[in-house]
């Protein structure tokens, strides 16, 4: 572990914080300390990094993940990047990143980080190349870059996951793709702790549109209704809307247009909260379109 990265973390995020050695010190330890660990000379306890680490406004892990990466903040700012390309379903941004970063070293020569691209060299392949055995071997090797345990996965091989299950859906590999959701959820029930809580919503959320394919609409409600009280317990908007709509999509299957249109308005009014206008013409469309039919009142 590079000490002397995570000294240099320190001080400058007391500097953008605009405090003091003394004011970082303060309860904590002494100036004289802050100073020899900015410097890299010693390395403070774990307690006492914890007690900096919430002075600062940070989680402590991201000190250790700083020591062992360098250049951590550039890694996560790929992560970010891919994660939105992902999101907004914009599968050349991807593929330009991977191009750009695959024999970077700070890829290349660490595990976690390369399973980064591999991850989403798989993506690209399947939804643009629709390249499904290709897909699932980039998986595959990503996964086993990190797995230690058949019994435990981490919170990236849970995304990864979740990513070959969706490759089995478009397939109509429902099977296959239930299999996959199961064993992921049930990876997910011994996390007593999810540093990314968006994690849990991209699993429900995807079992949830799979137990719709599957005409299981009653267990797919379910299923979006304990991932919107998830996003309501962590304050998070992330998949709100898409979860809304999906919820008010199986009650449109069921036939029950009331609770659809609550679903879809609710959903509406998270997706323009968003600026995420994506989904709003559609929507506007559809409970439009009952009006008329009066199948809901106007």
């Amino acid at each position: 572990m590079d000490f002397s990265v995570i000294g240099q973390k320190i001080k400058e995020l007391r500097k953008q914080m605009g405090l003091s050695q003394g004011e970082l010190a303060d309860g904590i330890c002494t100036q004289a300390q802050i100073s020899k660990i900015e410097k890299g000379d010693v390395f403070p306890y774990a307690t006492t990094l914890y007690l900096i680490s919430q002075r600062l406004g940070v989680d402590v892990n991201y000190f250790f993940d700083i020591g062992m990466t360098p250049r951590l903040d550039y890694i996560q700012e790929v992560e970010n990047q891919l994660r939105l390309a992902r999101h907004k379903l914009d599968f050349d941004t991807i593929r330009q990143i991977i191009k750009a970063e695959e024999k970077n070293p700070l890829f290349t020569q660490n595990k976690k980080n390369y399973q980064l691209l591999l991850w989403h060299k798989g993506i690209y392949e399947y939804f643009k190349n629709k390249d499904l055995q290709t897909a699932l071997t980039l998986i595959e090797e990503a996964l086993s870059l990190t797995r230690q345990s058949e019994k435990i996965y981490s919170e990236r091989e849970l995304d990864v996951m979740v990513s070959k299950a969706v490759f089995y859906v478009e397939e109509k590999l429902y099977e296959e793709a239930y299999s996959t959701y199961q064993g992921a959820l049930k990876y997910l029930e011994n996390f007593p702790y999810l540093t990314d809580n968006t994690i849990k919503l991209r699993l429900i959320y995807n079992f949830a549109r799979l137990l719709t394919r599957l005409h299981q609409y009653d267990e797919s409600i379910s299923y979006c209704n304990e991932a919107i009280k998830w996003c309501i317990e962590h304050d998070l908007l992330f998949s709100l809307g898409e979860l809304h709509y999906h919820t008010g999509y199986n009650y449109e299957l069921k036939g029950d247009y009331k609770s659809a249109s609550f679903y879809l308005t609710k959903s509406l009014q998270v997706f323009e909260l968003q600026r995420d206008d994506r989904f709003v013409p559609f929507i506007e469309k559809k409970l439009n379109q009952w009006k008329s039919e009066n199948k809901i009142s106007s």
